[in-house]
């Protein structure tokens, strides 16, 4: 049996149940805080680090008595990411002290700000996290944690996505509780993007429930996307680069003309992302965001969720560009004008499902646009 002090994300009670795989109703957890410590927030993370400093204690919780199972599964949830068990002795809230392990930081590993806040990280980012913590518990005895911890960005991309789609509008023709029945849920496939498959039944038409059959869902993640117009030159502007998707699938023309379009980060908002992405990519900012729609692209195969804008700006304004080199991204631009950008849609020279729509949507609108117009 092992006692450990948690001090930050697993004192929360649900993530803590998810990782160990058993009721917290269960497990002995005292509060308690180590002496002359301190929970700070990471830079640019929603996680705390401890850090040793002189009159400051971090709170937390004593858990008393967990199994080497317990421990098995709180490394692979913590391994991946460079903590390791550190004997300490911590001072309980009602009075005594007891030694604990506690998962360390390596030295030097995080910059750390101000002290972390509990309840906010649970207001903001607590939902998230449980998400998260579920896929990655699916693959605990499938991968390392060093393997789940290269894979936990998208991770937590797609656990943002799936929040995203439950604060959407429900069908008001189907009670998904009754008109859904999952029998099993496998995550088939896992890397930068994902396959899940479940077996399931629907209600069909006539009132009945459909056999069980199976059914998969390459998940990603929400994106963004954009069409960067000009309207004072009544021009577009283009990118270009290589689409692994559409060469593995046997299409002959895999570098493809698109509007700018990247997923969405956690925490981000689409119109965020937008921004984010025009000035990556193109090297542009954005004045203005016009919502084209927000779509599934390909709902009988991709749980992608796009958010689709034309941008209003200047191209004098461009600066840099190209991509990210951190993700091998190789990017060129082009400008057209809006009548060759029709053509190319009505000779079909594009590929890009999103670049179609989006230039649809501008024929529209780009008299309103053109004038100036809200």
């Amino acid at each position: 049996m092992v006692d450990l002090f948690v001090y930050g994300t697993l004192r929360h009670l649900p993530l803590l149940e998810l990782v160990l795989g058993r009721s917290g109703a269960a497990l002995d957890a005292v509060p308690a805080h180590l002496p002359d410590h301190g929970a700070f927030a990471v830079v640019d993370q929603p996680f705390p680090a401890i850090e040793a400093r002189a009159g400051h204690r971090a709170p937390g919780l004593l858990l008393r008595g967990l199994t080497q199972d317990d421990i098995d599964a709180l490394n692979f949830y913590e391994g991946g990411f460079d903590y390791t068990l550190r004997r300490v002795t911590v001072e309980l809230d009602a009075g005594g002290s007891a030694p604990a392990d506690v998962y360390f930081p390596d030295p030097g590993l995080w910059q750390t700000g101000a002290p972390w806040d509990l309840a906010a990280w649970q207001a903001d980012w607590g939902a998230l996290s449980l998400r998260a913590a579920e896929e990655v518990m699916a693959y605990r005895g499938r991968l390392t944690p060093a393997e789940v911890a290269a894979r936990f960005r998208p991770i937590r991309i797609r656990a943002a996505a799936w929040l995203a789609a439950q604060n959407r509008a429900e069908d008001p023709d189907h009670d998904l509780a009754r008109d859904v029945v999952v029998h099993e849920h496998k995550r088939a496939y896992v890397n930068f993007f994902a396959m899940e498959e479940m077996d399931l039944q629907f209600r069909r038409y006539d009132g009945s429930l459909s056999p069980v059959v199976n059914r998969g869902a390459a998940l990603v993640g929400q994106a963004a996307v954009v069409l960067p117009y000009d309207p004072r030159r009544d021009a577009v502007l283009l990118i270009e680069q290589f689409r692994a998707a559409t060469y593995i699938a046997g299409n002959r023309r895999p570098w493809m003309w698109e509007p700018v379009a990247g997923l969405i980060d956690p925490g981000e908002t689409p119109e965020q992302a937008a921004h984010r992405e025009a000035m990556e990519e193109a090297g542009l900012t954005i004045d203005q965001l016009e919502t084209v729609t927000r779509v599934y692209p390909s709902s009988g195969a991709s749980g992608e969720f796009l958010h689709i804008f034309v941008g209003v700006c200047d191209f004098e304004n461009i600066a840099g560009g190209g991509g990210l080199e951190s993700e091998n991204e190789d990017i060129r631009s082009q400008i057209i004008s809006y009548d060759d950008l029709m053509r190319g849609v009505d000779d079909h020279s594009y590929q890009d499902m999103p670049l179609v729509t989006a230039a649809l949507w501008l024929s529209r609108h780009r008299d309103r646009l053109r004038h100036g117009e809200p």
